[in-house]
């Protein structure tokens, strides 16, 4: 490969960023959405400050800096505890679950866009 063809290759993957990346943007968000949604449907409910603590990361911020990532999470210190259990306490998984219900869909999401970038 010579040095025209890496500065093709390299326009290329520019062009394919911009036209990929705000889609990629919006698969993140919504995935982190989905799984915030999930993992209250499954927190296990005592007094409701678990399932209302469960939140996302300010998913404005998705994207900026070169980033894709997003967090969901409880803000409750107890959470991890009722998500993995204690020695005196079962695991009641919530978070996990409700990650791995939507992984399949954000995976392929992804993979679209992918070949979208790859086919050109």
């Amino acid at each position: 490969m010579d040095t025209s063809e890496l500065a093709r290759l390299t326009a290329d993957l520019r062009g394919a960023q911009a036209r990929v990346g705000p889609r990629a943007q919006l698969v993140v968000r919504k995935t982190a959405k989905d799984i915030q949604r999930s993992a209250r449907t499954k927190a296990p409910v005592d007094t409701g400050r678990l399932k209302g603590s469960i939140t996302t990361s300010d998913l404005r911020t998705v994207g900026q800096a070169g980033t894709l990532a997003a967090e969901v999470g409880p803000t409750v210190e107890y959470g991890i505890y009722v998500e993995l259990g204690t020695s005196r306490m079962a695991a009641q998984p919530y978070l996990g679950p409700a990650a791995d219900q939507h992984t399949p869909a954000f995976e392929a999401a992804m993979e679209a866009l992918g070949a979208e970038v790859m086919n050109g």
